[in-house]
């Protein structure tokens, strides 16, 4: 199952050019099998972001949002502050879950990482640190399985119709 996954930097500093966990997401993703559905830098500013993820989110041409960058602690850093309230349900697991992975590589400094997932009008989203290591980190130990179709005993990817139901139309039984 080919996902369509947006990708989006949230940083001060970065160009397209110069942009390493972008790059990582890229490759690992269309090595996935995954088609790029667009690929842009924002500013760590919160309304940006929220406005790039917005229009994304409302695209019947993305299933996939992954943001990487603005989830620390300092100065204008604010990614989960824009993306949470969009979400309709929030993935509780995912942030737990990346902070113990992340914590055999980086130790307690892994309790700077704020990043989240989530479901929104039907679009995964997933909110990752900008690090290098946190995008190889969670792409390869969580988010690639979870948009594996073969993945047992379940994945995001096969739940991805059902996510796009409306919440007032019964579920098929």
């Amino acid at each position: 199952m080919t996902l369509r996954i947006a990708l989006l930097t949230v940083s001060d500093r970065r160009t397209l050019a110069d942009d390493p966990s972008g790059d990582c997401l890229q490759n690992q993703l269309q090595q996935a099998g995954h088609a790029l559905a667009e690929r842009s830098i924002c500013p760590d500013d919160r309304y940006q972001v929220r406005a790039v993820v917005s229009r994304w989110i409302a695209s019947d041409s993305v299933d996939v949002v992954i943001t990487s960058g603005g989830t620390g602690l300092t100065g204008r850093d604010g990614t989960p502050e824009a993306i949470q309230p969009l979400l309709d349900k929030q993935i509780e697991g995912f942030g737990e879950l990346f902070r113990v992975l992340s914590f055999e590589t980086i130790g307690t400094s892994t309790l700077q990482s704020r990043c989240l997932a989530g479901v929104a009008n039907g679009t995964i989203v997933f909110v990752l640190p900008g690090s290098l290591d946190a995008v190889q980190t969670a792409w390869g130990r969580l988010i690639e399985a979870q948009l594996n179709a073969g993945t047992r005993p379940c994945n995001l990817a096969l739940l991805m119709p059902r996510l796009r139901e409306p919440a007032d139309r019964p579920a098929n039984p």
